[in-house]
Order: C-alpha cells, then structure tokens, then sequence
C-alpha cells in the first residue's frame, strides 16, 4: 500500500502516500478508523434516515431532509461534477472507498452495539450530502419566518429591533495580521469557528501529504481535503460565516389534481409540480410516510396543499444554489491542497458555492488576501427579508453578485460576522463586539508573535453588558415621570421608590463589575442572572407575549421562533430603543433586579455556565459532568448561553488556530475534546484540558518527529 499513517502526541493524524488520489483513500480509511459512529450518523441524516436508530426526536430533521431533496441534491452536483471535474470526482469517490476500507476493517465503535446498528455502505455522492446536511440550515433561512412571524405581531419596526445574531446562527472569529505587524516580519493568521459543539467534534485535525501538496488544518469528517482552514507550508487561509443571505423561501399555492400537484407560476398559470411519497423508518414507532413535492422554485420544506399542520393554509418552497446549478463547489477543494501562494487560494475559491464565506489568506512572499467567496443570487431585496410570493412576478434569480473583496488597516483586518465586505450581500449581521474588541486588542500592541494569539482567543469582556448597565446606574436617579405611549394603550413610568438594601448593594456591586465573564466570577453569575430575569420579563410582558406562540412549521425550525431566545439575543436593542411598543423597561430591570437579589447567591459563572456538546446518543450524564466555562455570547471567547432559558453553552470555539507564515511547524491548533470519536480512547478528551485554558497544542509537519503506525 502506497499509503502511510503516523500520529503525533495527540492522536492527530498525519497521512503520507504516493499521490493525491491514495492520499485521499487513506484520508477516508482513518476517518473510519477515528469517527466511524459519527460518519453513520452524518451519513444517515444525509439520507434522512437517523430516525431509524435515533427515534422520533430525529424525526423532524429526517422530514427535512427528504422535502429538501438532500440526497438528490448531492447525487445531482456529483454526477455534474464527474462531467465538469472528472479528477475531482475521482479524487472524492477514492476518499469514500477509504471509508468503505475503513469501517469494514475495524472494529465498530461502542454506539453500534448500543443501537444495534451496523456501519453502512458510503455512495461517492455521500461526501457532498454530509457538506449539504452540515450546513443547509447555516445559513439562517428560518430567520424569514421569524422576522414574518414578529413583524405581524408588532409591525415593521419589529424587525430592526430584533435584529442579531439569532439563536440558530453559527459564527466565528478570525484575524490576519500582516507581516509589518509581527515580530517575525511573515504575517500570521489566527482565529476560532463558532459552531455547536458537538462530541466528536465537527472539525478533524489533519496533516496530508502527497508529492504534489503537505497540508494540516482541520477536515469536516466525511469530506475530503481541507475546506475551510488549511496551511500548506507557503500559503494560509481560514474563514468566518459571512452572514450572507443566499437561500430564498417563496409561498406556494398548491391543489391536487387527478395527476399529481400543480403549482401556481408568476405568469398566472398552474404548473406541474414533481410529486412522489418517501417513507421514513423510526425506531419504536410505526413508519412516517413523508410527500416530497417540488416546484419550479424548488422543494417544497413545509406544509403543501392542505397547508401546515395545524390547518393554516401554508406551503414553503427553498430555492438554494446547489440546487438550483447543481454544483456544490467541491471543484475548489483539490486547488486550496495545491495552493502555493493567495493568488492561487484566490483562484480556487472562484469555484467556491456554500456556506458563503469571508476568507483571508496570507502567503510567505507577503501576499494578502481578504474576500467574500461564495455564490449569493441577485434578486429583489424582499426575498432576504421575508417568505415572498411564488405567484406573484418580481422574485426570480437573475443572476449572481461578484464576490466582494477588502483591504487591512494599519495592518491587521478582522473577521467576527459583523457588517463588512459582506454587507451588501446580507439582512442581519452579528453585534460589532467581537469584531471591535479584537481590534482593539490588536492595537494594543505593536508587534504580535503566534504565542500571543490565545490572549485574544480567551478575551471574556464582555461589550454589550452597556445598556443594561446603564439602565442599572439611571435606577438611583430620583426622578419621577409618567408617560402614555403613543403607539400603545400601554403606559411608560419611573418611581423614585429606594430600592431594598440588597437590590441596592447588588446594583452598585454589577456597577463595579470588570464586564469580564470569567468562570470563576462571582459578579458575572450575578449579572447573567439579571440579565435572563430581564429577558424573562421582557417575553412575557402583555406587549410581546403574544409572539411566543409561533406559528405551525416544522419542529426543525421552531429555535428560530422561539421569543424568548429573540429577545435575549436582542436585549442590548430593545433596552436602548426610544421606545419598546410601551414597555417600562426601568420598572422592568428594577423588578429583575429585586428578584435576583432576594435569591440566593448564583456562585461562579461556570457553576451555570457550562459546556452543552451535541451527541446523537446522549451519555448518562448531567450538567455537573460538563466543564464551567468563560465567556458569552458577545465576548471574543463566544460561548453562547441561551439568556433565559439556560445559561449552558452548546455552541462555543469549534477549535482554535493561528498559522504562522514564518515557520508552518510554530502555528497551533487545539478543539474541544480530541483526535478520537471512540469513547475511551486515550485521545478522546485530551485536549479538553488545553481548550479549557486557552492553550493550543503545537503542529507537527516533520514526519521524523511522529509515531507510524503499522496495522493500515
């Protein structure tokens, strides 16, 4: 065999062989060996069929899955691929006969005999359905039917006071630094994705290493190469969401006919859907039999012709780049491996399809990259905004945006989902704290070396705690007033009544507070505890109440419903806004206030504040098991609680990276839990230790330095 398999100290593994195409084989063979439970699972919800093992709880996703049409998408842009990018093609089918190598030479992993489940058989489309599956709800759409959902219920303005970085969101943090400003005179590039966590990880440390290319970066298991953050030794890059808006939901109206479904068109006229049914296997329950329509916007995601479930006369198409050219983007993946400076990494990403990315990209002859890569349809800013009507003419693709691109200043440029480059090709973008703090910070001193990074990668401050604050400070002013809202029957008033001694104590204690979310903090427990009472008592006033019932969709699409995470997520917004629909938010941070006050003590932020990892077949563990964690949701250490319904982080630093352009063998690397998906191995968890503080584990590219193993 052509192929060789060594480990470093962590388990991580490093791949040799004699051509791009074994490479990718063995790529594939020690994924199986690493994640074989997390390949089956990625590979049936691929399908739509994790039901089948996992139970109901997976139902929703599965029904997802078969209306979009998944599956058929990946198999549509891998046959177009074998006809535009046959050695692509080539490359990706010997990467899944690794995997097929690999989960029929070992030993399944522990979670297969637990559902009695053997490991299945990987199509060469597979590949391109787990990159679909992964990163189909990425993207946000479900935020259309919140923003439709609120603005019915509190009007236009609704929608820019609600606006943030929403509850289904994924981001991520990411810095270029050039080489004016680095102590070694060779830029570095440093960052960490935002994802849910999830055990295994979502991304897999990787070092390949063929005659044409060597690289390391982190691998989506079940994908080949290295999409999103890589270095060759000579050229660097890694990504962040660019928060644009590229998938489009359009109304239907649907009847049934003696033939089938048709569809009403924007030209007045009904057409013929596609129409079949799908049944959906789950694990002790009868089978679901799920209708797949389609129509000349694309699959059908909810409800149909006798709309949603509860009745509501409703059906919701999804028109989404892959499926509209067939053509998922993979032709980038064998350039970014043999990209030698950022003109080639520029070139590559041409062919770049979804997610929609900020890319920066630094080569060792100083060249510099920052740019938006992705296809993002030009078509009437309604369709960002809102479900728009299928019949109706105005709502067609009519093309696609040229992928914007941008500079540095003074040096350094910085990516964290915040409006940028990316603006014109979006709705909602993050809060700018993560993005200013890291400025900041990089301003802060004059010259930066890769063992500096983590200071940035751990900061916990925590910028957007202002407003709140504020509204804490304005409770010792001894004013009273009392005012009719104009827009409401509600009334706005202010009491000069002292606050208890404990409200009091504790007010002045958070008005000390350093805003740094650190887990051993008392005061950052004390002010996340104010804030989920504030959010609490925002969602349930009668002015908003009425949003938290959502309407009918799909169980799959409800967190991007839900009021209560809204307004959390919104609070630094509502608090500042003139007016919040009559809401006498000083009454409301002072009743919040009393109530956390006459509670017992919350400790440490990490007694509540703890990591929340995804697993599809959940230990017996609880919340006490889990490690406390720093950060929040706005700190540049972005680990995300829910305010108000849990202060429990599963999303966080999916890993953490800083590539250095000087040496590739002094960048760093560290994710959440380890190289291993097997529970028990002895690299299952050990970088946990090192995540938790902050550490990064070093890359190791000399193959003389590393361990062969000889049972491949």
């Amino acid at each position: 065999m052509s192929a060789e398999t060594y480990r470093d100290a962590w388990g991580i593994p490093h791949l040799r062989a004699d051509s791009a195409a074994e490479l990718a084989r063995a790529q594939g063979r020690v994924t199986a060996r690493d994640r074989a439970w997390q390949l089956e699972v990625e590979r049936h919800r691929a399908q739509g069929t994790s039901a089948s093992f996992l139970g109901p709880e997976a139902l929703s996703w599965d029904r997802l899955a078969r209306r979009a049409r998944l599956a058929d998408t990946a198999r549509r842009c891998f046959t177009a691929l074998e006809q535009k990018d046959p050695e692509t093609a080539a490359w990706v089918r010997a990467y899944v006969d690794g995997v097929n190598d690999g989960l029929a030479q070992h030993d399944p992993a522990p979670e297969f005999a637990r559902t009695g489940l053997a490991p299945g058989r990987w199509q060469p489309w597979t590949p391109l359905g787990v990159w679909l599956g992964t990163h189909l709800l990425f993207a946000g759409f479900p935020a259309k039917l919140w923003r439709e959902h609120i603005t019915g219920h509190l009007g236009a303005d609704a929608v820019a006071l609600f606006a943030a970085d929403g509850p289904g969101t994924a981001g991520s943090n990411g810095w270029l630094v050039s080489g004016e400003r680095t102590t070694t005179g060779h830029a570095l590039i440093a960052g960490d994705p935002h994802r849910f966590i999830e055990d295994p990880g979502v991304y897999q440390q990787i070092h390949l290493s063929c005659p044409e290319f060597d690289v390391v970066g982190l691998a989506v298991p079940g994908v080949p190469g290295v999409a999103h953050f890589g270095h060759t030794g000579t050229v660097a890059w890694a990504i962040t969401n660019a928060m644009a808006d590229y998938q489009d939901l359009y109304r239907e109206r649907l009847r049934r006919t003696g033939a089938g479904v048709e569809a009403l068109g924007p030209d007045g006229t009904w057409h013929r859907a596609a129409r079949h049914t799908e049944r959906v296997d789950v694990a002790g329950e009868e089978t679901v039999e799920v209708e797949i329509v389609e129509t000349d916007r694309g699959p059908v995601i909810a409800g149909g012709p006798e709309g949603l479930d509860d009745g509501t006369p409703a059906a919701l198409s999804l028109r989404h780049p892959p499926r509209v050219t067939a053509d998922l983007g993979f032709g980038a993946l064998l350039p970014l491996l043999r990209a030698r400076t950022v003109a080639d990494v520029d070139r590559a990403l041409d062919a770049w399809t979804e997610p929609v990315n900020v890319v920066q990209a630094a080569d060792t002859e100083g060249g510099l990259l920052h740019r938006i890569a992705g296809r993002v349809p030009v078509r009437p800013k309604e369709n960002g905004l809102r479900p728009v009507p299928a019949w109706e003419p105005g709502h067609e693709w009519t093309g696609w945006h040229t992928p914007p691109r941008a500079g540095l200043t003074d040096g350094v440029a910085v990516m964290a989902n915040q409006r940028g480059p990316s603006t014109p090709l979006g709705v909602e973008f993050a809060p700018p704290h993560r993005a200013d703090r890291i400025a900041a910070l990089l301003a802060g001193r004059e010259r930066w070396s890769a063992s500096d990074m983590p200071t940035i990668h751990t900061d916990t401050h925590l910028a957007s705690a202002t407003p709140l604050l504020n509204h804490l400070a304005a409770l010792t002013a001894p004013t009273t007033s009392s005012t009719s809202a104009t827009s409401t029957t509600f009334t706005t008033t202010t009491t000069s009544t002292p606050l208890t001694p404990e409200a009091a104590a504790l007010g002045a204690r958070l008005l000390a507070w350093n805003r740094r979310m650190d887990a051993d903090s008392t005061d950052a427990a004390a002010y996340a505890a104010l804030r989920a009472a504030v959010v609490r008592r925002l969602a349930a006033h009668p002015a908003l109440a009425p949003a938290s019932v959502p309407p009918a969709y799909p169980e799959v699409l409800q967190p991007w419903l839900a009021l209560v995470p809204r307004v959390a997520y919104a609070l630094e917004h509502l608090l500042r806004a003139d007016d919040l629909y009559g809401i006498d938010r000083a009454a409301t941070v002072r009743a919040a206030l009393e109530e956390v006050a006459a509670a017992p003590p919350p400790g440490t932020w990490g007694d509540t504040h703890r990591l929340a990892p995804w697993r599809a077949l959940p230990e017996a563990t609880g919340p006490a098991d889990e490690p406390g964690l720093s950060g929040d949701h706005d700190c540049v250490l972005c680990t995300s609680p829910v305010p108000g319904v849990t202060d429990r982080a599963a999303r966080g630093p999916a890993a953490r990276y800083v590539w250095d352009l000087a040496d590739r063998e002094n960048s760093r690397w560290v994710v959440p839990h380890g190289a291993s998906g097997i529970p028990g191995s002895p690299h299952h968890r050990d970088q946990q230790p090192l995540w938790l503080a902050g550490e990064l584990a070093p890359v190791v590219t000399d193959f003389t330095r590393l361990t062969k193993e000889t049972d491949d």
